[in-house]
């Protein structure tokens, strides 16, 4: 519904360390709050679905702490979960897409929530809910799916919906379309992602649940035959393990924290330690990025670092130390997925675009 001032459309962004609530009026935010989560709290949790009462509750929160009228909303904008490998795009939230975000049909994570949510909301109110180039966008080159074991290969998880966004801007900046545009991008939160992007596809990527640089609270690429000793030493159930990898790894793993502005304060203080694991995910992250030279045949036209952990000044210089080399290197900190996430939805109220089906 379009009131005469235009769309209001109810934003939720469920991530890994916070829940983020926003409205838009068209392109304009009318509030933003985004509230942070400690690993204490979410530990309460054994599971991310276990999480969905406590996740909603923020979202009204946000809503009556700004006094909005629900009953104004044009439509709610989620963040698209783990679900089946797709195209990008905006998509209407549906029953199969509901189901396979409670089952958690490619693995747990907070952003599953955001349609459950959204929808619940939508529905009491009479309006759409939709979700924004999902975790689970795959557009990667057949060739990049291949691995050296046959049974496994290689799909796309990411934090699609910022890259894709930061790579338009990055190519508005550098004066070209984002299709004509070849980026090196490089998502930097409590997850972290690289991809690279050919074609206005991201046609390779690493996503630090399976492989790549190690990030705030997630294990990256590990030694496999060392990893397999682990899982049968007897010492730690499956689910254990997977906390590791997903929740428990990186710098909580190394230095118990998923924080970086407490690492930074660590590493004021004199802390070595801390500066040495935050240089060591500054290097993983240089050479995830380098490592996709190769497929771009040695030619980029810009580096892009985004993401939470790229306010940190520190973490940005000691990568872009090591990367400068390959081109020009283009910062744009924070997730930026609220305003990617309304405008996603906006293009398809103004039918600038038509809404995709989940199938």
């Amino acid at each position: 519904m379009k009131r005469r001032d235009g769309f209001r459309i109810l934003v939720i962004n469920p991530g890994s360390t916070s829940t983020k609530v926003a409205v838009y009026l068209d392109e304009t935010p009318m509030f933003s709050e985004s509230y942070s989560h400690s690993a204490q709290e979410l530990s309460r949790f054994e599971r991310i679905l276990d999480q969905l009462d406590w996740r909603r509750g923020f979202v009204y929160k946000a809503l009556d702490d700004h006094g909005f009228d629900l009953g104004s909303v044009s439509a709610v904008a989620c963040r698209g979960g783990r679900l089946k490998p797709l195209a990008s795009g905006t998509y209407l939230v549906n029953d199969r897409m509901l189901s396979d975000s409670r089952r958690g049909l490619q693995g747990e994570h907070a952003s599953n929530l955001a349609c459950i949510i959204g929808d619940e909301i939508a529905r009491r109110v009479g309006v759409p809910a939709f979700v924004v180039d999902p975790v689970s966008v795959d557009e990667l080159d057949d060739i990049a799916r291949v691995t050296g074991v046959r049974e496994i290969q290689r799909n796309s998880l990411s934090h699609a919906l910022n890259m894709k966004a930061m790579a338009r801007r990055a190519a508005k900046v550098l004066g070209m379309s984002y299709e004509d545009a070849r980026l090196i991008v490089a998502h930097m939160g409590g997850g972290g992602s690289v991809s690279v992007h050919v074609d206005g596809r991201m046609v390779d990527l690493y996503n630090c649940d399976k492989e790549g640089p190690f990030a705030a609270e997630r294990a990256g690429a590990l030694p496999t035959l060392d990893l397999v000793n682990l899982c049968y030493s007897g010492r730690f159930s499956k689910e254990e393990v997977l906390r590791m990898l997903v929740g428990g790894g990186g710098l909580m793993s190394h230095l118990n924290t998923r924080d970086i502005r407490e690492v930074e304060a660590r590493i004021h203080s004199g802390d070595k330690h801390a500066e040495f694991v935050l240089r060591a995910m500054a290097y993983g992250f240089a050479k995830a990025i380098a490592s996709f030279t190769a497929t771009l045949g040695g030619k980029a036209d810009a580096i892009v670092l985004t993401g939470g952990m790229a306010y940190s000044s520190r973490l940005v210089e000691w990568v872009k130390a090591r990367i400068s080399f390959i081109g020009p290197v283009l910062v744009f900190p924070g997730e930026n997925e609220l305003e990617s996430l309304a405008l996603g939805v906006l293009r398809v109220l103004r039918n600038d675009e038509p809404a995709k089906v989940y199938e």
